[in-house]
């Protein structure tokens, strides 16, 4: 329904919608006069009391985005940790510590500031300028200054300024593609409608703020300004929206949360133990705690997932998809349902010529969009133009009878004008050729909602008088039938019921020969009888790369569902020609508003096309398919898209034809706007997520190793064996090394026929957890003997220290080949990432200068190994390998059987 705006207590309020309202109950509705438009004094009020015409935003500072990146559990134990090791003067390890933190930080801190301000482009789309009668004076005034009840004018090339109801207009036509998704410009009119359920779409008596006139003028009423206009609805639903985190970022905040509070119990009862038997003295005791705190936190989480997300970002780009914040790249991969704009994303936005029907023949013809590429096909062969002279002479009438011009900037062909008359103009070139026809204009009748129909006359090529006419089929079989009393208007029905059941739009075409006397062309002559051309179906044709991709899409489990302004028998013909689903169920947007939120949420899996939709419709569908637990993508190009594609999980904005509001408010965009990248990101999204998990289950054991050891050493009250600096350089310097490893593992086998994961559910399994427990241990028990057994046999503590360390980091190299597959390390699978060998390689340079720089020696109390100890080091490495490479063939094995079982 109509949204009523705020009016002044004088205004008298009417029950139906203003669309439904005649000229006289709308001017009294606001107080207004069509001469005399309203006082200075009235408009001066009703701007205090109403605001001004324009849309407001509120803007987050800097700092506080900033502040935000330190609300976690993990980074409130570490800021803990610093304060207490700064209050121990243990000013080293104070600083590593608060240096991991800061840069966590940062991280966080510029993925958010690269984040979306739609609503500043919003507000751009607002008029600056607008004609009112003030006073009974026309006077040009800032668009901002505009009231309700101010009687406005437009012409040609105006941006509307505000919400109208027309009460005058000729022959006014308004592009409204950005917010109803309608490809064609929209012929007005200022007569009231009947039905108050008409959709936005179809309110042919409105104009609304931020569109664009394309021809004629008009007269209107302000009926709403700024937040209380459409555009402002929009505004305010983007606002409203709030973020919601990935599914990834979920997961990875609970596994934060569980280890965080199970580390925090064990230090706790560990603190408590120690202080009870009195193991250390206190500050001895407090800094042992720490440490194993520190050691048992996987602070390189964070940096290792932010790093393989920003490299497929990068990759992404390269796939001319511009990925805006990290998780959103992994959340592709997640995604469940694909809602998808039509105009634009899976259509191409421009208007093609498909069928030419004339009395004899059925041509179809090839070649999609502007660009005059392709042929005319008779039973699929190229049809020889000169073979038929009627077909030429159609293509010569609709290229005349024409508006609009087309041309090619940048590369790519636009049109300037009419969509339906650059169709005609492409189509005159597939056929005829690059060089338009050698003829002189003399006179023409401009296209009219009056009599709908186009005509020009001209001299032709032999020197004739010959009108050219296109238009509304009825309108033409009139002429026709006038010059042809055999005219056979109820085989043209069939026909054009034909292609609009296939969601094509039909126009007709006709010409006449008229004397040397004639110059002027009428509509007394056309009505005297046109000989009848032909008919042309013309459709926004869908993307022909989109129907591969949506076939790949259904392989994968994703669903794809079309939200469209359009009218619902031309979408789900769309939807049948894209293959969208094997039986195409379709609403529209007005039956969506008769439903409850529970009745929308119970139903929404049962459709494919959303028609005729609004902004609102599309938020609510995008919200219905989140509330079944759906993972959801919106796709979009238009300012009426901005709210959903905030609210999905993941927004996805067309590069070339989407607004500025859209692109903003998305999360991806696709520079080429090739529907065919989103089967690419999901799949990178997929890998992306696969490699993620390995990577937890790749770090998590080797920190809770870290861990284990100092909490053992306090148990079994010996000298700790590491210390606070150790833990972080093992903990970090693995984090931008070896993790790095996992970036570039490929992709598993099999990847985009598995359906999309389940949402909600632990990033680690069963096993996961099984084998990160006995890794933490061996990993652990290795340590620790290695320590005990070098200090008895004489070893100081610092190269005992030493050697535990590098025991771990080369734990971790081992356990790296067997987390990065699930097939056997030494198998053919073991080159498949030279990347894993150059991270490792940079690994042990860095453990190198750990050993041997004194500078290094001196913040993290290491020492000089010789090689026998190296060798203590590789060989309990080795030894994590051989375990669990152990328990991969048992499983191995054990799913061998269970499949074997199952045949």
């Amino acid at each position: 329904m109509e949204k009523q705006p705020t009016v002044p207590p004088d205004a008298k309020p009417g029950p139906a919608p203003l669309f439904t309202q005649n000229e006289t109950q709308v001017l009294a509705k606001f107080n207004s006069d069509l001469e005399q438009g309203l006082s200075t004094t009235t408009a001066s009020e009703r701007l205090a009391k109403n605001g001004l015409n324009e849309l407001t935003a509120h803007v987050t500072p800097k700092w506080v985005m900033f502040l935000r990146q330190f609300n976690n559990v993990i980074i409130y134990i570490l800021l803990f940790a610093a304060v207490l090791t700064l209050l121990l003067r243990h000013y080293s390890d104070a600083i590593v510590i608060g240096l991991v933190v800061i840069i966590n930080a940062l991280i966080g801190y510029f993925q958010e500031v690269n984040a979306s301000n739609s609503l500043e482009k919003i507000k751009s789309l607002l008029s600056t300028e607008a004609t009112v009668i003030r006073d009974g004076q026309r006077t040009d005034i800032p668009a901002s200054q505009l009231v309700i009840g101010d009687i406005v004018y437009l012409e040609a090339g105006d941006n509307v300024p505000a919400d109208m109801r027309l009460l005058d207009a000729d022959n006014l036509r308004i592009q409204e593609a950005a917010l109803t998704g309608e490809a064609d410009s929209v012929l007005k009119t200022f007569v009231p409608l009947t039905d108050a359920r008409t959709p936005l779409a179809e309110r042919t008596n409105m104009a609304y703020a931020s569109t664009a006139v394309t021809n004629g003028s008009a007269t209107g009423i302000v009926v709403a300004t700024g937040h209380d206009t459409e555009l402002g609805q929009i505004a305010d639903d983007v606002s409203n929206v709030k973020a919601a985190k990935t599914p990834l970022m979920k997961e990875l905040d609970d596994l934060g949360k569980w280890i965080s509070y199970f580390i925090i119990g064990i230090a706790i009862a560990l603190f408590v133990f120690g202080w009870w038997i009195n193991l250390y003295a206190l500050p001895t005791l407090a800094l042992a705690v720490v440490t194993m705190v520190v050691g048992s936190l996987p602070e390189g989480l964070p940096a290792s997932t932010s790093v393989i997300l920003a490299m497929g970002v990068n990759k992404m780009a390269k796939h001319n998809a511009i990925v805006k914040t990290l998780p959103a790249v992994e959340t592709l991969g997640a995604v469940d349902v694909i809602a998808t704009d039509k105009t634009g994303t899976l259509t191409k936005n421009e208007m093609t010529a498909q069928d030419i029907i004339t009395q004899r023949h059925h041509y179809q013809v090839a070649g999609t969009g502007y660009a005059p590429e392709g042929q005319i096909l008779l039973d699929q062969q190229p049809v020889e133009m000169d073979t038929d002279v009627m077909l030429s002479k159609l293509l010569l009438a609709g290229f005349e009878a024409n508006d609009t011009m087309l041309q090619q900037e940048d590369g790519h062909w636009v049109i300037n004008g009419e969509p339906t008359d650059g169709a005609f103009l492409t189509l005159y070139h597939k056929g005829l050729g690059p060089v338009a026809p050698a003829v002189t204009e003399l006179d023409r009748i401009p296209f009219d909602s009056d009599y709908r129909y186009i005509a020009r006359l001209d001299i032709n090529e032999q020197g004739q008088h010959e009108i050219f006419i296109k238009g509304a089929p009825d309108k033409l079989y009139e002429m026709a039938a006038a010059a042809d009393p055999h005219f056979d208007q109820d085989h043209w029905n069939d026909v054009i019921q034909d292609l609009t059941h296939q969601g094509k739009r039909v126009v007709a075409v006709g010409h006449k020969i008229v004397g040397a006397d004639v110059n002027e062309v009428t509509h007394e002559i056309l009505q005297q009888g046109i000989n009848f051309l032909g008919i042309v179906g013309i459709i926004d044709p869908p993307r022909e790369e989109v129907i591969a991709a949506l076939k790949e899409m259904r392989t994968a489990g994703v669903k794809v569902k079309m939200i469209t302004g359009d009218h619902p028998d031309t979408a789900a013909a769309i939807g049948r020609q894209l293959g969208l689903a094997d039986d195409i169920q379709s609403i529209t947007g007005a039956e969506l508003d008769q439903m409850t939120p529970e009745e929308l949420r119970e139903n929404i899996n049962r459709y494919d096309v959303f028609a005729r939709t609004t902004p609102s419709n599309k938020l609510a569908i995008i919200d219905a398919y989140q509330q079944t637990g759906k993972v959801t993508a919106m796709t979009g190009d238009g300012v009426n898209d901005a709210p959903a594609l905030k609210k999905a999980d993941i927004g996805v904005a067309m590069g070339i034809k989407g607004t500025d509001v859209a692109k903003d408010a998305a999360d991806m965009i696709l520079v080429d706007d090739n529907f065919t990248t989103m089967t690419k990101a999901i799949r990178e999204g997929r890998r992306l997520y696969a490699n993620i998990k390995k990577t937890i289950a790749f770090l998590l054991p080797t920190s809770f190793a870290e861990g284990l050891i100092v909490a053992f050493s306090i148990l079994m009250q010996q000298p700790l064996p590491l210390v606070p600096t150790q833990l972080l350089w093992i903990n970090m310097v693995s984090a931008i090394t070896i993790q790095f490893a996992f970036i570039f593992e490929p992709e598993e086998q099999g990847i985009m026929q598995r359906p999309p994961r389940k949402t909600g559910t632990s990033l680690l399994n069963k096993h996961d957890v099984f084998q990160m427990t006995y890794v933490s241990i061996l990993i652990a028990g290795m340590g620790l003997w290695a320590f005990d057994w070098l200090t008895a046999s004489g070893v100081s503590h610092i190269i005992a220290s030493t050697i535990t360390v590098n025991i771990i980091v080369l734990g971790k190299v081992f356990y790296l080949f067997n987390i990065r597959t699930p097939h056997l390390a030494f198998s053919r699978h073991f080159w498949s990432n030279p990347m894993a060998f150059a991270t490792i390689a940079l690994l042990m340079a860095l453990q190198l200068l750990l050993v041997y720089l004194p500078f290094m020696q001196g913040v993290f109390k290491t020492g000089n190994m010789n090689w026998s100890q190296w060798g203590i080091a590789i060989a309990a490495g080795f030894v994590t390998l051989i375990v669990t490479e152990t328990d991969k063939i048992i499983r191995i094995l054990i799913d061998h059987r269970r499949r074997s079982a199952m045949r």
